[in-house]
């Protein structure tokens, strides 16, 4: 299956943790970055999830926010991943940045053009995403 997000990361699932409705799966990338999701027990059943097993983080760029020194910011979004960014492609509404963030990662943010201007993202400049758990989809061969 091919599908439209680009931000697909392999890992391991290092974690879950199952509550009554949902769980919490913690992929851990080859970079070492964990990335969270949060998905139903349904799905963690379905899927045969189980910790040791390689999987995907899937998120979708225009579900990623951007922002600059949050190394100790405090919020409520699980995943927080902070690199370098390597490529701005700057449109009248929108733009899309590209952030290393480790390993050879690239993980990619569409955002307003306002907001890239702003924050002023460039080559080489150093950024972090931030997205919610519940906003990345987990993926097995």
């Amino acid at each position: 299956m091919n599908i439209s997000a680009r931000n697909i990361f392999k890992g391991s699932i290092s974690s879950i943790v199952k509550g009554a409705v949902n769980a919490e799966v913690t992929i851990t990338l080859a970079s070492g970055a964990p990335i969270v999701s949060i998905i139903t027990i349904g799905a963690v059943e379905r899927l045969g999830l189980q910790e040791g097993m390689a999987a995907s983080a899937i998120i979708k760029a225009s579900t990623v926010i951007l922002g600059t020194n949050l190394h100790d910011a405090k919020m409520s979004a699980r995943n927080i991943l902070c690199g370098t960014v390597t490529r701005v492609i700057d449109g009248p509404v929108s733009c899309e940045v590209d952030l290393e963030i480790g390993g050879g990662e690239v993980l990619s943010a569409v955002i307003t053009h306002g907001s890239a201007e702003k924050l002023g993202f460039a080559e080489g400049g150093h950024a972090c995403a931030i997205f919610k758990a519940s906003s990345v989809i987990v993926g097995v061969e």
